[in-house]
């Protein structure tokens, strides 16, 4: 019996031996298709890294195409709002007023101001409208509250310096004066009705 046992035993350990060896491999197998797999899912990742960062590249450069004049034109609005103040002073000087060259004066500075406004229109800088318009901080910047009745509250009713979009980007905003209710006349007829 000892001799059966043993052969026993040795049957079982073989059979045990032979199951390791299978597993062993199958593992084997397994991190092989598991480092695929990995390898794989490393690979799609870059792929989709690098057109991540090709998208970006080609984002930049447009928008550098596009925007890299707008410090220029930002900086080119002083020479329209000064060419519009200097024909505001000469026509509100009085000695000038009597000199009979002043029309054709003003006259050149209107030309010039037209071809500086056509050449910002053709590189995409236009004049936002402002007055009669709701108050929009986006495009606005207010400078002063005004007391109007016929406006309702918010509304543009000055244009104190004008804004400028260059394409779809806000260059400078429209410095404005807004309405509000007149408080005073409020003020009023409470203490009328709390009088009587």
């Amino acid at each position: 019996m000892s001799e059966n046992n043993k052969k026993t035993n040795e049957d079982k350990s073989s059979e045990v031996s032979s199951n390791q060896n299978k597993s062993e491999t199958e593992k084997k197998e397994l991190s092989i298709e598991e480092k695929l797999k990995n390898t794989e899912d490393k690979l799609l990742r870059s792929l989709a890294e690098i057109e991540n960062q090709r998208r970006r590249f080609e984002k930049d450069v447009k928008d550098a195409f596009e925007f890299g004049s707008f410090n220029f034109a930002k900086e080119s609005l002083a020479i329209l709002d000064n060419l519009q103040r200097a024909k505001i002073a000469v026509k509100n000087d009085q000695l000038l007023k009597s000199n009979k060259d002043l029309d054709k004066f003003l006259e050149n500075i209107s030309i010039i101001e037209k071809d500086l406004i056509t050449i910002f229109e053709k590189n995409k800088i236009r004049k936002i409208d402002a007055v009669g318009k709701k108050f929009d901080p986006n495009l606005h910047q207010a400078m002063a509250e005004i007391e109007d009745e016929k406006s309702e509250v918010g509304t543009i009713i000055q244009e104190i310096q004008s804004g400028y979009m260059f394409g779809e980007r806000l260059l400078r905003p429209v410095l404005v004066g807004i309405s509000k209710k007149n408080n005073t006349k409020n003020g009023e007829k409470e203490e009328k009705k709390e009088k009587k």
